[in-house]
């Protein structure tokens, strides 16, 4: 008998509504943009009520679209854009602001003051994060100090703080849920991942009342109903969308890795029960739980993936379409020695150079478009070998294979050569929506429709394995003019 989850994906640039089946076969779909504001330099902020009702109108299209009735729809499993802050008034359920986007910067100063107070090592060591105004813990103490009356409002009980998936599930729910999940708390910097609880110093530290949090609940459970069309959908999931789409990819063990090709790229690695204090600049972070049980993992990001792809088509003007940047790179035997850092906003794990600009070496007369074009695409996977190498050295574990999603996984000759210059299997499945997909499998799995993670490991789909064909030899020179790249890039902007 056929079964229906619906997942409701609200990204950084817009909201999405996919319905799966019980096969992980994607029935209908629907998405709508976000409207981007910038009020301000290095300021970024969303329209929180947009955000519910994009998300609400896809809901609907995709269900039309389905041809089923709302009755049909199992659960609904919902995953977001992380670190997104919005503050909202309990007793009217209107935002008391736009929300602050995790691209924000206007909070680095909070950041710098908490770093001049020595509170580096305990966020470090309590949240498993660094202090930066990417995380929601400032963005909250912004909004508190800067709206006349709000602290005080607070205090009192009635303003409620929330990620993406709070206010959703606040919204959906008619305001009967003030709840998150491990994967969005940990992504706040107020939360400890050792105990599992807000931390009350570092609540103190930044003059949050703990009243405004929401509950912390497991990935994978009830999270309440959706009333819509004179029918109820249980919401059975809520995780943060790289943490979602590590679970969609099946790493559901310690060590089991996926790389996400997108503007930038994420890389997550499963490390189990045991959480792990980088020494290479890597993030630890709660990965998507059910049953009480915890795993963690460790995160690294590169900053510029599939954007560098967009660089060469929209500034540099070398091809037509994205597409074609395949082609390109396959017109040539490889990079004539041409090395492209696209380090366009500093440099990010294992390097941390902010002062890091992007840079071309190697060119000669015979240089051609498709050389650069080349080396363009190795940046990436070069970047990502990078993460990866920095999580085996933090953790000694080796990874076998890395798991791929992600728009530029479409990308053959990205695909082939990460295999070839990590050495290791790279597995791409026919569903890249792995985000949505881990959120219907959250889902699933809570509402009854799959019995066991093993279960949903027999059923994925892979669409294609690239096995590494590049000798060790090769491999190495490779490696060494990228680390020879990278080091004259850094500190340019000094």
């Amino acid at each position: 008998m056929k079964k229906y989850i619906i997942a409701l994906d609200q990204g950084t640039t817009g909201s999405r509504a996919l319905i799966f089946d019980n096969e992980q076969n994607i029935i209908a779909s629907a998405y709508k943009p976000l409207t981007q504001y910038y009020p301000k330099e290095g300021y970024v902020e969303h329209d929180a009520s947009e955000i519910f009702l994009s998300q609400s109108e896809v809901m609907a299209e995709a269900i039309a679209k389905s041809g089923l009735s709302p009755c049909d729809i199992t659960s609904a499993g919902i995953t977001n854009q992380r670190e997104t802050t919005i503050l909202w008034n309990k007793k009217t359920g209107e935002p008391v602001s736009n929300a602050i986007v995790w691209q924000c910067r206007r909070t680095a100063g909070i950041c710098e003051q908490m770093k001049k107070s020595g509170l580096g090592d305990y966020v470090k060591n309590t949240t498993g994060l660094v202090i930066d105004a990417y995380f929601s813990a400032t963005k909250i103490k912004w909004l508190l100090d800067s709206i006349s009356g709000l602290k005080e409002t607070a205090e009192s009980g009635d303003i409620l703080f929330g990620t993406v998936d709070s206010w959703l599930i606040w919204k959906l729910t008619k305001g009967k849920v003030h709840a998150t999940d491990y994967t969005n708390a940990s992504r706040t910097m107020i939360f400890d991942i050792n105990k599992l609880c807000w931390d009350k110093r570092l609540l103190k530290e930044l003059g949050i009342p703990e009243c405004i949090l929401p509950e912390v609940r497991d990935s994978s459970g009830f999270f309440g109903n959706i009333d819509t069309a004179g029918a109820s959908i249980p919401i059975c999931a809520a995780a943060g969308d790289q943490q979602a789409a590590l679970f969609g990819q099946c790493c559901f063990e310690k060590c089991e890795s996926k790389n996400t090709y997108g503007t930038g790229c994420f890389l997550l690695m499963n490390t189990g029960k045991e959480h792990y204090t980088s020494s290479n600049g890597l993030i630890t972070t709660i990965a998507a739980s059910m049953n009480g049980e915890i795993n963690y993992a460790l995160e690294g990001s590169v900053f510029v993936g599939g954007a560098v792809v967009q660089w060469l088509r929209d500034e540099l003007r070398l091809f037509g379409e994205s597409a074609d940047s395949d082609y390109f790179a396959n017109k040539v035997e490889d990079n004539g020695g041409v090395y492209v850092v696209p380090s366009f906003t500093g440099l990010g794990a294992p390097h941390w150079d902010m002062y890091a600009r992007g840079a071309m070496f190697g060119l000669t007369r015979g240089t051609k478009r498709e050389h650069i074009i080349r080396a363009s695409l190795e940046s990436v996977a070069f970047q990502s070998k990078d993460v990866i190498d920095a999580m085996e050295s933090d953790t000694g574990l080796r990874l076998k294979k890395l798991s791929v999603d992600g728009g530029a996984s479409a990308n053959e000759f990205l695909m082939r050569f990460q295999a070839d210059i990590l050495g290791k299997e790279v597995e791409r499945p026919k569903i890249i929506e792995s985000t949505a997909l881990g959120a219907a499998m959250l889902a699933g799995l809570s509402s009854g429709v799959w019995k066991s993670k093993e279960e949903l490991r027999q059923i994925k789909k892979i669409d294609k394995t690239y096995s590494p064909a590049m000798d060790g030899a090769e491999r190495d020179k490779l490696l060494r003019g990228w680390s020879k790249a990278v080091e004259r890039a850094k500190g340019w902007a000094e």
